[in-house]
């Protein structure tokens, strides 16, 4: 059990917009219903989201196409759309199947190069991003690394960048070593370091005692869970310190998970407000 350093309150920073892929992937996903937004705000006001904050988040992730109306009477409910669904699945798939600890490496990278035109910063910006997201880090300027082998094509699909990127399989030869590698590539303390942050707040006999129940703890624990996951590029085990906090912190999540599934289910029936929904949404 690790101490405690504060109010666990203050420990993690989470956007609304994190909190609501969470939930929706907890509650939503693959069930085929629309929430009343009215509900989202009940279970949102658990962990001091305001009304006006819900509300704006849905309707920036209607804009963003993460997030489809359909209205019901006077009512108004928002389901997925295929995009939304498609990131939920992939969150769903981190958190539950790919697991925080890459033990298993096969000692193959893929490596992209790329170089934008100086003027394109919002293209660059976009591509980076995309690759942090999927395990890369920057090797040198222009060529980032990730550990395994990465489907690329798919990870940048939607930017119209393919032209410009060089994609390689590759391991490494002699004198380059991949403990270099890794730590060349990516910052390995402050991955370290966001798993030690989960543990003061998690590992605890009664973790955020001040919640008012087990699904404002659910929320918050898969929320963060899965932002830690989605930032851990999974690097080889073998290259890391053998007391990798990953492991404890994967753990403390799952007993955590499970402990929290059914009363939060529980009172998530006795909020939540919804609809069947099929075929296209409303376009409003």
């Amino acid at each position: 059990m690790i101490p405690h350093d504060g109010p666990p309150a203050q420990d993690a920073q989470v956007r609304p917009q994190s909190l609501m892929l969470s939930f929706l992937g907890v509650h939503v996903l693959n069930r085929g219903v629309a929430v009343f937004s009215g509900s989202v705000i009940d279970v949102f006001a658990r962990v001091g989201v305001s009304e006006e904050a819900v509300r704006s988040t849905l309707t920036r992730m209607v804009k963003r196409d993460l997030l489809a109306r359909h209205r019901d009477g006077r009512r108004m409910y928002f389901g997925l759309t295929a995009r939304s669904a498609a990131v939920l699945e992939d969150g769903e798939h981190r958190v539950w199947r790919s697991g925080a600890v890459n033990d298993d490496w096969d000692g193959t990278w893929t490596m992209v190069g790329f170089s934008l035109p100086e003027s394109w910063r919002s293209q660059r910006h976009d591509l980076r991003s995309r690759l942090v997201w999927g395990g890369f880090g920057p090797l040198q300027s222009g060529l980032w690394v990730a550990p395994g082998v990465v489907d690329v094509p798919n990870l940048v699909d939607g930017l119209d960048l393919t032209e410009f990127l060089k994609v390689f399989t590759a391991r490494t030869a002699k004198p380059t070593e991949a403990d270099q590698i890794v730590h060349a590539a990516f910052d390995v303390p402050a991955i370290a370091e966001r798993y030690h942050a989960f543990l003061r707040r998690w590992d605890r006999e009664h973790p955020l005692p001040d919640a008012p129940d087990d699904l404002a703890r659910q929320l918050l624990l898969h929320t963060e869970w899965l932002q830690l996951v989605r930032q851990d590029p999974r690097l080889p085990a073998a290259h890391l310190p053998r007391d990798w906090p990953a492991i404890r912190a994967e753990q403390v999540f799952r007993v955590l998970a499970e402990a929290y599934q059914q009363p939060a289910r529980s009172i998530a029936e006795s909020v939540l407000e919804t609809i069947p929904v099929a075929g296209s949404p409303t376009d409003l």
